[in-house]
């Protein structure tokens, strides 16, 4: 089988999205790697109420964790100066504002954006709603962060949600561990493919029909 990106390498490629002066807020799973790759002067957002941290604690690191740290996903960060903290009421004022970018893992994708994050059921916690609806609707610009497909194969890009949805035609951009596609009025476009795959190879592994941008390139970093 052809080598896809790790998660790490989706994460350090979705950071790129952002610039110095940019605020976002990281969803739970592959998004919250996203904290370690950010530029100087990117502000992250977590919905429990801190804006301002960055980078992640290794796990070699892990003594010297402050526990009050920790992102909505239950990840350590780091201090960083003028870091704040605030009520919740605060911060869903901020993520309803229209004024974060939102980086959200997904389950699946159709091909007019329509974003399904939340599972169906379970006991885990954070497979549960939470602020993901808030995030997808409020955002200024909506970015998904995720695998292609799922464990057994199945596409996560798929031309109709079959499971529900969270928010509907609010996604701008997809990186996956295959490529970077836009969200367009006529559909989805790739625009960047992961480095010794093809096209062709990328829209096998995909439902959703996929036009290829004619300045395709390979996935930098």
């Amino acid at each position: 089988m052809k080598e896809r990106l790790t998660e790490e390498l989706v994460a350090m490629r979705t950071a790129r999205e952002l610039s110095p002066g940019d605020y976002c807020n990281l969803g739970i799973g592959l998004p919250q790697l996203v904290a370690s790759y950010v530029a100087d002067g990117v502000m992250v957002q977590s919905e429990i109420g801190v804006l301002g941290y960055s980078t992640l604690y290794d796990e070699d690191e892990l003594d010297q964790i402050i526990i009050d740290y920790m992102d909505a996903g239950a990840k350590y960060f780091k201090y960083v100066p003028g870091m704040s903290f605030f009520d919740l009421a605060t911060s869903f004022a901020m993520i309803r504002s229209g004024r974060l970018i939102s980086i959200l893992g997904g389950l699946q994708v159709s091909e007019r954006g329509d974003l399904a994050v939340h599972s169906k059921g379970g006991i885990e916690l954070t497979q549960r709603i939470g602020g993901s609806m808030d995030l997808a609707w409020g955002a200024k610009r909506q970015i998904v962060a995720m695998l292609h497909n799922v464990k057994d194969g199945s596409p996560k890009l798929v031309r109709e949600l079959t499971i529900p949805a969270t928010t509907r035609a609010c996604v701008d951009l997809i990186v996956t561990d295959l490529g970077v596609i836009e969200v367009t009025d006529s559909g989805l476009l790739l625009k960047e493919i992961a480095p010794g795959w093809t096209p062709e190879e990328v829209i096998a592994e995909t439902e959703a029909p996929l036009a290829v941008a004619d300045d395709i390139k390979d996935i930098e970093f």
